[in-house]
């Protein structure tokens, strides 16, 4: 079973995304049989945040003075009987809500591609080299492109 513990630190994000917990934690309920760890207590931690908290985290962990879109700082380690903490992803509402004028529709889905991103990051993905950029992206959008449809009846 995998969970996600979602904190919001801008209050702009529950305009977009009502029952934040709720949303995210339904996300993770149609992803595929390998990440929901079925016999694990796997969690978590999202935060909802904007470009000045991003900016510092950015500045202070990767020596980045600039916002970014996500973050992710894997932990992945045991925290009891068969329950591991992976770690923390991090989402700016600035990038996510670029143009201005975008669709809840709109938005929620790239929250959820990001969203994605980051828990794949947590996961040991990354994207230093061309051929794990490439490896990191095919299953990005595979995960994307099966929960697509199913965003929209979130909520």
């Amino acid at each position: 079973m995998i969970k996600v513990d979602v904190v919001i630190d801008n209050n702009k994000w529950k305009k977009k995304i009502k029952r934040a917990n709720f949303f995210f934690n339904k996300i993770l309920r149609f992803f595929p049989k390998k990440y929901k760890f079925e016999k694990k207590k796997i969690l978590f931690s999202l935060s909802l945040s904007d470009n000045q908290k991003i900016r510092k985290l950015n500045k202070k962990f990767r020596k980045k003075n600039k916002p970014t879109d996500v973050l992710s700082f894997p932990y992945n380690d045991k925290v009891g009987k068969n329950k591991f903490f992976l770690g923390d992803i991090i989402i700016s509402y600035n990038y996510m809500n670029q143009p201005k004028n975008i669709s809840n529709l709109n938005f929620k889905n790239k929250v959820v591609k990001i969203f994605i991103h980051g828990f794949l990051h947590l996961l040991g993905f990354d994207h230093k080299k061309n051929s794990d950029f490439n490896k990191m992206q095919r299953e990005e959008n595979k995960l994307f492109n099966l929960l697509e449809k199913k965003i929209e009846k979130i909520i």
